[in-house]
């Protein structure tokens, strides 16, 4: 019998021969995740009641990434905690300041093709882009997995969204992304996988594909998936993982597998897009809104600042300066990203424009440490969301793009169209 990838890794995880969509199925958990906000601090009291333990320490990795570094007593308070617990519950897989959960996985090589995963951040999708599937959860359920090792859900069924074509310079995931995210309407997709497919996804590297993923959580869907191929298997063999390419060659999907329904698009026609205030589906052509004054220009979080996000940025910004009255603020997305934009030249490109640099971490994006909005103030970011007040004030406007969009309305002072500047 024919099978997506999807039900496949479902049917391995639920010790089944095979799964349909819609069926209610109980999956062992090969990873699960949690970070200080969300982790620590909520289930610990909970696993105390009960009196239990984690079932598997080496299946848990916890990242500090929210409250980093702690700028008030609370955070700092928080910070104390997970580490504290991290120690006592056995759990040798703590990064510590190192940057966002959703990019140090991959950068550790702690997701492959294959898994059933777990975490306790709606942005958990990103594993997708390995050829996992990857599903965010709350405290309560990520309490049944530590001590269980164990969730139910019910079998997605997909949707796939194919790319022909390839992009144009100046023009990124995030762009496609968010025309997505203004044409799916959410309600289509819930509990549905997203896969991206076609010759523009195969084209990506993997940071790009974990910026697909990523945003899936936008699209309503249950999680995002991209099938992994001969670029999925140099990523893992180059992070350490044993038998990439083997690995790889044993999670596919079968071609003949039914889908819900297969969405096309042309990514060679495909422009800048930005999203206005105050949600992603507010997204179009960039050219409906040049002009359009920017106070802050932020490239942060697990969706904008890794390695090729902050080269994007610096392919606008070789040269120039960033705008008077304009402030650009740059927050890589993990330690290092910091260190490969070093060695690189880039973040010597960034600074020389005027970009300040902050700590890697969610920061500004989750309204949390550094770079938050005053009232009235406008901001563009390379972050997945731009609801009313995330950022700061609630009377703050931000709008989203990519990292060439970003770092052309940094040097503009108001939204410009990055191929002009390329």
């Amino acid at each position: 019998m024919s099978a997506t990838l999807t039900e496949k890794i479902l049917a391995r995880a639920a010790g089944a021969a095979t799964v349909l969509p819609g069926e209610i199925v109980t999956v062992g958990v090969d990873l699960a995740m949690m970070h200080d906000s969300g982790g620590p601090r909520r289930v610990k009291p909970m696993l105390e009641r009960l009196g239990a333990k984690v079932w598997n320490p080496d299946k848990v990795v916890v990242v500090s990434d929210h409250y980093v570094p702690a700028i008030d007593a609370e955070s700092a308070e928080i910070l104390d905690l997970t580490r504290k617990w991290v120690k006592s519950a056995g759990i040798a897989r703590f990064f510590d300041m190192r940057g966002i959960c959703h990019v140090v996985l991959p950068e550790n090589g702690l997701i492959h093709p294959g898994m059933m995963a777990v975490g306790g951040d709606s942005h958990s999708p990103t594993g997708g882009a390995f050829g996992a599937f990857m599903v965010g959860i709350g405290a309560t359920e990520m309490l049944g997995v530590l001590v269980t090792g164990e969730i139910w859900l019910k079998v997605p069924a997909t949707r796939r969204f194919h790319w022909d074509g390839r992009l144009q310079p100046g023009v990124s995931a995030k762009d496609m992304i968010l025309r997505l995210c203004a044409e799916v309407d959410p309600d289509d997709m819930n509990y549905r996988v997203a896969e991206l497919a076609g010759p523009a996804i195969t084209a990506l590297g993997m940071p790009e594909r974990m910026t697909l993923c990523n945003m899936t959580a936008e699209l309503g869907a249950k999680t995002g998936l991209i099938e992994p191929d001969a670029t999925t298997a140099e990523w893992l063999a180059r992070t350490g993982v044993p038998e990439a390419h083997a690995l790889v060659a044993a999670w596919q999907g079968d071609r003949d597998a039914p889908v819900e329904a297969v969405h096309r698009y042309d990514a060679s026609a495909l422009g800048p897009q930005v999203a206005a205030p105050h949600n992603p589906a507010n997204s179009g052509d960039i050219g409906r809104h040049l002009g359009q004054r920017v106070d802050q220009a932020y490239i942060g979080a697990c969706t904008g600042a890794k390695l090729d996000d902050l080269q994007m940025a610096a392919r606008v910004l070789k040269g120039r300066k960033v705008a008077p009255g304009t402030r650009l603020l740059i927050a890589p997305a993990t330690t290092r990203t910091t260190e490969q934009a070093i060695k690189d030249g880039t973040l010597a490109t960034l600074t020389e424009a005027g970009a300040i640099l902050l700590p890697s971490g969610c920061g500004a994006c989750a309204g949390l440490g550094a770079g938050l909005l005053a009232d009235g103030e406008v901001c563009i970011a390379s972050t997945a969301r731009n609801f009313k007040g995330r950022m700061g004030s609630g009377t703050a406007a931000v709008w989203l793009g990519s990292p060439y969009s970003v770092a052309a309305a940094a040097v503009a002072g108001q939204i410009a169209d990055p191929r002009e500047m390329l």
